[in-house]
């Protein structure tokens, strides 16, 4: 099971990237920038990452291979 955490920016996280601390300023930060967002019960925005280009799936860059026999 994937944690929600995982997939989604925390509120402090959507604060630091928004720059504001405000729920209305951030939906507008949002909004403006054209940014896919939701609102959640209790109307505070919540952003996916993949909504922010951040592919959580890639795996990191792998070492080319090199044989390990000796030559």
């Amino acid at each position: 099971m994937v944690e929600l955490s995982k997939l989604c920016l925390s509120r402090e996280e959507i604060a630091e990237f928004t720059r504001a601390h405000t729920r209305a300023r951030q939906l507008a930060f949002l909004r403006n920038n054209g940014i896919r967002h939701y609102i959640d019960n209790n109307g505070w925005p919540v952003v996916t990452l993949a909504a922010i280009g951040v592919d959580e799936s890639a795996s990191p860059a792998k070492p080319a291979w090199r044989s390990n026999k000796a030559i």
